[in-house]
């Protein structure tokens, strides 16, 4: 009895196995490819834009707020960015800071002119909304490969494009996403469109990525548009006048020169 047991235990082994293989060979091929979309995109140095965010709520109405951006490519961790709002009048002068992290949690903060005070974004925060929008803090980190364990899914072709179909989990317990399908193209080695599910693994939002244009050695998306599921609100951000490779002060993005 026990030979018949020992041997049901083996056959069970070997069937599971080359699922297990399989797997393994998935989650190796998705960090390689996690690695070669973040080479691609690296050597930027700086970047300066400015954008139009769109707020719809659920009846369709829409707000729309303009703001520029700067980014500072990190050497030896992640980047840090600079968002100031500078219409309508009410949200003028508003200035959020980020410095993404490889492995540890983002310090993000946020400058709010009406009460003149710098606010620090908790970590256990990071799924709020940014400004009223479907954008929430997390998702205005650049997003470092360390930050998720990455799995292949399938290649696929989109209206003559090819993709990886990806899936990347949060590493960090404190996001507010239990995973994210992503679908990367190959040509453009960004995203075309981020699926995000939240920590119930029910699909919350879709983001789509669109008017790609190439700066210099580098392609970058021209429009997101986000749709949340769950409350039917969207949001969309709609980049004009980028330039990449300039040279930006790094003192610019010390959170003590925030309010100033």
């Amino acid at each position: 009895m026990l030979r018949k047991d020992a041997t049901i235990f083996g056959l069970a082994l070997g069937l599971l196995a080359p699922a297990s293989a399989n797997a393994d060979t998935k989650d190796a091929k998705g960090l390689e490819i996690a690695k070669k979309v973040d080479k691609a995109n690296e050597g930027f140095e700086g970047e300066r834009s400015e954008m139009e965010m769109v707020l719809i709520n659920a009846h369709g109405d829409k707000t729309t707020r303009k703001m520029s951006s700067v980014i500072l490519e990190g050497k030896k961790d992640g980047d840090k960015s600079r968002i100031e709002f500078f219409w309508p009048p009410d949200v003028k002068g508003t200035r959020m800071l980020t410095w993404t992290h490889k492995r540890n949690s983002d310090d993000q903060w946020l400058f709010l002119p009406a009460i003149k005070r710098v606010k620090r974004i908790s970590s256990n925060n990071k799924s709020g909304s940014f400004m009223g929008s479907e954008f929430s803090y997390e998702d205005l980190a650049s997003q470092e490969v360390e930050k998720f364990t990455h799995t292949l899914l399938v290649e696929v072709t989109e209206n003559g494009r090819k993709m990886w179909k990806m899936r990347r989990v949060p590493i960090d317990k404190r996001s507010g996403y239990s995973k994210q399908i992503v679908w990367i193209d190959q040509g453009y080695m960004n995203p075309v469109k981020i699926e995000y599910y939240d920590r119930k693994e029910e699909l919350l939002k879709t983001a789509t990525f669109s008017e790609y244009k190439k700066h210099k050695n580098h392609w970058r998306v021209g429009r997101i548009e986000i749709v949340n599921h769950q409350t039917k609100k969207a949001s969309k951000i709609v980049w004009k006048n980028r330039e990449l490779g300039i040279d930006l002060d790094e003192d610019s993005f010390d959170s003590d020169e925030l309010d100033s």
